[in-house]
């Protein structure tokens, strides 16, 4: 089975195991999906991921992180650029999630970095996703 969109697939399995207050999720592998994973796990957004080998892709497992009282660390997670309407940003016009309070994913030309990542650098990119 292909998917037209593998990055909108991930985000939608993570929001679904979100509600239905899951530990972890597993999805197919690839390399866009583990650098999202990544940079998830650097802002503090999930507890962690691992990659299993298959005789295929691979299986990418997540690890999801909850509060103290059970609530989802993540409170939203959007997909802004997407195959038939891309969104593209340059250095100057680099968008914010909740004044700075989120964390937008970039597809840069340095690889995949963070919105206050690409500002330091002083690179913009395609706006993969908002995560809140």
């Amino acid at each position: 089975m292909s998917l037209t969109d593998p990055i909108a697939d991930m985000l939608t399995r993570v929001r679904n195991a979100l509600q239905a207050k899951k530990k972890e999720v597993s999805m197919p592998s690839s390399i866009l999906k583990v650098e999202i994973a990544r940079i998830m796990k650097e802002e503090g957004y999930i507890k962690g991921y691992k990659i299993i080998e298959d005789n295929k892709q691979g299986i990418l497992n997540i690890v999801l992180k909850y509060t103290d009282d059970n609530q989802s660390v993540i409170t939203g997670l959007r997909r802004v650029s997407k195959p038939g309407c891309r969104i593209y940003c340059s250095r100057d016009s680099i968008p914010k999630v909740l004044n700075g309070l989120g964390v937008v994913i970039i597809s840069t030309s340095h690889g995949i970095m963070t919105d206050k990542q690409c500002e330091e650098q002083g690179i913009g990119g395609e706006v993969l996703c908002e995560i809140w």
